[in-house]
């Protein structure tokens, strides 16, 4: 994109990768932030160790931990999905090195896992470390979820199962699951926004060790300073692989036309697909929908925004 806006003869752009908790998390934030990376050998969903790492910023304070790392769904290959033997053990173990390595507070980005297990895996991982994480008195650190949705604990199973590769004859398993895991919490996950996410991981950190549930885009957008970013710029281009109406409902893509709609700069989309209806459309402001697929179709939808400048 900002290869093509250049050969339309216009300035070279403020290219600003987001995300919203999800994958990617990390690796924008440390690009915006600056930092470094570490790592661990951590349990895949179905507990096979691996290589996975996490960032560290601000000195090594604070640590971003993706739960797509260890625990997510494209770790698995498609006949290996199973969310009843899928864990989050893995989640736990880049925690606990995180902490080890003198963070003092882990964004846990919880987004793109292949479990449904209520967070088990890692609160079993937690519950073994040693390690104080929330609560009253001292603690090692503080954990911060960035959720990449807000569905309530109790529609993850149904809302993500089928993604993760349920049946619609084990459904009823998770749910249940989870709703024999929400009693037995310290407190109660169910019917808190954000607490579904990750198929129940941010709502056991919740829950066990008093995380802080955070929407994740608006958190990314606010570490890297976009609303200052988006004040100064002519116009404002976002992307998404599919645009439609959740893009309303707090997707990364839809949280930034909204800050370029309070400040009267124009913004265009850029999307695989266009699925938006015209309702839509108006609500996010957008002046254009460009669709492109890959490379050479990006850099000439950013030849075609100059048309719109």
């Amino acid at each position: 994109m900002g290869r093509g806006i250049e050969r339309a003869g216009l300035r070279p752009p403020d290219l600003c990768p987001v995300a919203d908790g999800g994958e990617g998390t990390a690796a924008t934030l440390l690009l915006g932030l600056g930092g470094e990376t570490a790592g661990t050998t951590a349990r895949d969903p179905l507990g096979r160790p691996r290589p996975a790492g996490f960032a560290l910023v601000e000195d090594g304070a604070t640590a971003i931990v993706e739960v797509a790392a260890a625990t997510g769904l494209p770790l698995l290959a498609a006949d290996e999905r199973d969310p009843l033997r899928a864990t989050s053990h893995g989640t736990g173990e880049l925690i606990v090195a995180a902490v080890r390595e003198g963070a003092s507070v882990v964004l846990v980005a919880c987004g793109g896992s292949a479990t449904v297990d209520g967070g088990a895996g890692v609160l079993e991982v937690l519950g073994t470390s040693g390690l104080r994480l929330g609560g009253p008195g001292p603690v090692d650190a503080q954990l911060v979820c960035l959720c990449d949705v807000r569905t309530p604990w109790e529609a993850a199973a149904a809302t993500f199962g089928p993604q993760k590769g349920a049946s619609a004859a084990t459904l009823p398993l998770l749910e249940r699951r989870m709703a024999e895991q929400a009693a037995a919490l310290p407190r109660d996950p169910r019917g808190v926004p954000g607490t579904g996410a990750a198929g129940g991981i941010s709502g056991a950190l919740w829950a066990a060790h008093g995380a802080v549930l955070e929407p994740g885009a608006p958190f990314v957008l606010g570490a890297l300073d976009v609303e200052a970013r988006v004040r100064a710029a002519r116009a404002v281009v976002v992307g998404e692989g599919r645009i439609d109406a959740t893009t309303l409902e707090g997707k990364v893509a839809g949280e930034i036309a909204g800050i370029a709609r309070r400040h009267g700069v124009p913004v265009l989309a850029v999307a695989g697909e266009d699925a938006l209806e015209p309702a839509s459309r108006r609500a996010l402001g957008l002046r254009a929908v460009l669709e492109a697929g890959d490379v050479a179709t990006l850099e000439a939808a950013g030849e075609r925004v100059a048309a719109y400048l």
